[in-house]
């Protein structure tokens, strides 16, 4: 299968190893880069090869061009905003009515007109489609019948082999066995609430969480209670130890690797205790890991189920934010409530699609799909430090962000005075989307003066002329 691994663009391997060398500190901010010729001879590839690597890093925000002088790695010297402070919400759990307003903001993320400041996903051009595409080719080839019939539960083995094994990376040892494939994590974490909750019982949940959330909780007839969060180090554990103390909770639901919206990450201190914590409630977690693998530090961060001995854990994730977000093809491992949420799974969808399935196994078998995280993962931690800098040069005094070491999201703190769902309609007019704060919480009073930006997309100037028209609208109304 190695034959058949992802072959990177000429240019985007040129690109690479000069991304690597600044990442090292070879090439240091300042440092003339070959001239166009050099780099050609050296790297035995054609003057136009070597002008599309430059083009490719200069969008990346690596390198800059000097009119007469030539290339040279960019200086990243730019205002360091403050970031955001512990959130503080309402200490009392309360019923979720976010879907109308979710939909509404919702409507603007599918429209190609529309810069996509609000969806968190990456760029389309930053995922391997075409060889996913050929994938999917072969399958209908050489699987014939099977390609079109239901997968048996619990999910295709070959997918789940897969996952196994990359198990070993998140900090465990699970089996082919311990998986059930799901049609994206939003399915997983639905059945995860269902085999846990009933209609009335109280989720914790992070402050703010990410909307899907809210609508699940929402959907099932849940309460949830925010638990405040700091923006780098995520869900306080002191005030989830007082909200166990004080009332009945069914399951805590969090995304502990650069979560959704603010981009925190527990550090494996907080995640053992936080374990350990809900063991001795005997409180499920559901770990929502979907941004997992999109860290930009040397190593991924392991997940809460690393620290899990009593199948309390209930582990979530997909392939939607860095493979193919239309393939919907995600997975659970829910520890000892496994059987309850196979028979969910029967009874909700049957079966996850066939085809993405083993397109994303024969994908992952090959090795392609490392190679894809190391490129993809480098381009979304430029594309981030890209997007702060232009909030910090954009946008109004006294504004606060994010400062995340993985994911594709950035949380803006805007002055009190900055009513986000304002900005958000004003943005609209403009052709930008942003995801307003108030969609965040469950109480929709909450965060008006925040917003989630995605830097998905590649900086273009298109990308750098809508953050100054954003950075405009927002000094408008402060």
């Amino acid at each position: 299968m190695g034959a058949v691994a992802h072959k990177a663009k000429l240019y985007e391997q040129v690109a690479e190893r000069l991304e690597e060398a600044i990442a090292a500190g070879t090439l240091r901010a300042g440092d003339k880069l070959p001239s166009v010729r050099q780099l050609s001879l050296r790297e035995r590839v054609s003057i136009s090869t070597v002008l599309q690597a430059y083009v490719h890093l200069e969008s990346l925000g690596l390198i800059e061009t000097r009119p007469q002088s030539g290339h040279y790695v960019r200086r990243r010297e730019r205002p360091q905003l403050a970031e955001p402070q512990v959130s503080r919400p309402v200490a009392s759990a309360t019923a979720v009515s976010v879907s109308a307003l979710v939909a509404s903001v919702y409507k603007s993320m599918g429209d190609a007109r529309i810069v996509p400041f609000g969806a968190a996903s990456p760029s389309p051009e930053l995922l391997p489609t075409r060889r996913l595409y050929r994938e999917l080719g072969a399958l209908t080839r050489d699987t014939q019948d099977r390609s079109i019939l239901y997968d048996v539960l619990p999910g295709c083995l070959e997918l789940r082999q897969q996952l196994a094994r990359r198990s070993l990376d998140w900090g465990c040892a699970l089996s082919p066995e311990d998986f059930i494939t799901t049609c994206g994590t939003s399915e997983a974490i639905h059945l995860c609430l269902l085999a846990v909750a009933r209609p009335g019982d109280t989720i914790a949940i992070e402050s703010p969480a990410y909307y899907g959330t809210l609508q699940a909780i929402e959907a099932l007839g849940l309460k949830a209670l925010e638990i405040p969060c700091c923006p780098r180090n995520g869900m306080q554990m002191e005030a989830l130890e007082a909200a166990l103390t004080r009332r009945r909770i069914a399951a805590v639901l969090m995304v502990p690797s650069f979560s959704n919206p603010v981009g925190s990450c527990m550090p494996d201190v907080r995640r053992q205790r936080l374990v350990n914590l809900l063991a001795t409630h005997d409180v499920p977690l559901i770990e929502d890991d979907i941004y997992g693998d999109l860290h930009f530090g040397p190593e991924r961060p392991r997940t809460c189920k690393a620290f899990d001995t009593r199948g309390n854990v209930m582990l979530c994730g997909s392939f939607s934010k860095t493979l193919a977000p239309g393939f919907r093809v995600g997975y659970v491992a829910p520890g000892r409530f496994r059987e309850r949420v196979e028979l969910l799974k029967f009874s909700n969808s049957v079966a996850t699609a066939t085809l993405p399935q083993y397109a994303i196994a024969r994908f992952l078998q090959s090795g392609g799909y490392d190679r894809h995280l190391r490129a993809l993962r480098r381009r979304l931690a430029a594309q981030v430090e890209r997007m702060a800098s232009a909030v910090a040069e954009f946008f109004p005094e006294g504004t606060r962000v994010t400062r995340p070491t993985g994911g594709v999201l950035l949380w803006v703190e805007l002055p009190q005075q900055v009513d986000s769902l304002a900005l958000h309609a004003k943005a609209l007019e403009a052709g930008i989307s942003i995801a307003p704060g108030p969609i965040f919480s469950a109480r929709m009073d909450t965060y008006r003066h925040c917003f989630r930006l995605s830097c998905g997309h590649p900086w273009t100037p298109r990308i750098e002329a809508a953050m100054s028209t954003l950075g405009a609208l927002a000094r408008g109304l402060a």
